[in-house]
């Protein structure tokens, strides 16, 4: 049987193409096995690869990498978001409102923004081998597990711009689905800058990520004792994002930009 799918391609958390972190989100009309869309993702080799399906009072929503499924994604719910209004399959006024593994997760246009609402994540301190540290260059510091990842605060901005990992190295040295190091910002339009590395689900560096907003926004929040902020992510595309901190909720902006769009024909489906 074959089934062409429209597919949409973003680059999130920027308003300039090829910035940001680029994610294809395909519009399903049925529901497809997970080893398909598996394989889509590994074809299409972006970071995330989302796919939306028609759903009750809003649209199944699942991420998947080149290597697995993914329970939580920022940048793609950002992208599936956008892509709706894009191709007017939501009113510009109207909710995105997404069923997925993390739960119901909802978008909202503001201002030229995407905001989307996203559930809040406290952080733990936690301990790593030395082989970790080895693989990322960095002696032993105090660490923190948030949610499905490690977070390394760093004393300064240029710290985590030097930040050189062993990505070979890190494999196998942690089971988290990857690891956030952040830093208070030189610059004034940002409170704080990070970066994201996830080897272990085959992206060694993420080049804008929402997720990790999470617990780096409540982190923040309490070290800078303010609820609203801004963060810059220091990948080679860079990102930008803002966030407002709530009572077990995070409110996460981004922008985006359709830079993409075609179909996935003739394809088999078994």
């Amino acid at each position: 049987m074959t089934q062409a799918i429209t597919i949409v391609q973003v680059d999130t958390f920027t308003k300039k193409p090829f910035q940001g972190n680029p994610a294809v989100v395909c519009f399903l009309a049925t529901k497809m096995p997970d080893e398909w869309m598996l394989h889509v993702s590994q074809e299409i080799n972006l970071s995330e690869t989302a796919f939306l399906l028609p759903y009750q009072d809003g649209w199944d929503l699942r991420w998947f990498s080149p290597t697995v499924e993914v329970d939580l994604c920022g940048h793609a719910t950002l992208a599936s978001a956008h892509a709706l209004w894009e191709t007017a399959r939501l009113a510009p006024t109207a909710e995105a409102r997404f069923h997925t593994r993390t739960g119901v997760l909802v978008a909202r246009q503001a201002d030229g923004w995407i905001e989307m609402d996203f559930p809040s994540m406290g952080v733990k301190p936690t301990t790593a081998r030395a082989s970790f540290w080895a693989a990322m260059g960095l002696a032993a510091t105090p660490i923190y597990k948030g949610g499905q990842d490690l977070f390394i605060p760093l004393p300064h901005e240029q710290a985590v711009r030097d930040l050189k990992p062993d990505f070979v190295q890190l494999l196998g040295t942690t089971d988290v689905r990857g690891i956030a190091v952040a830093a208070p910002s030189q610059d004034r339009q940002y409170d704080f800058v990070f970066r994201f590395f996830a080897p272990n689900i085959g992206i060694n560096e993420d080049s804008a990520t929402g997720s990790v907003h999470c617990y780096l926004a409540p982190y923040w929040a309490t070290v800078l004792n303010k609820t609203s902020l801004r963060a810059y992510q220091l990948s080679t595309r860079t990102g930008r994002v803002r966030t407002t901190v709530r009572p077990n909720r995070v409110l996460i902006g981004g922008q985006a930009v359709t830079v993409m769009k075609g179909e996935l024909a003739a394809l088999l489906v078994s």
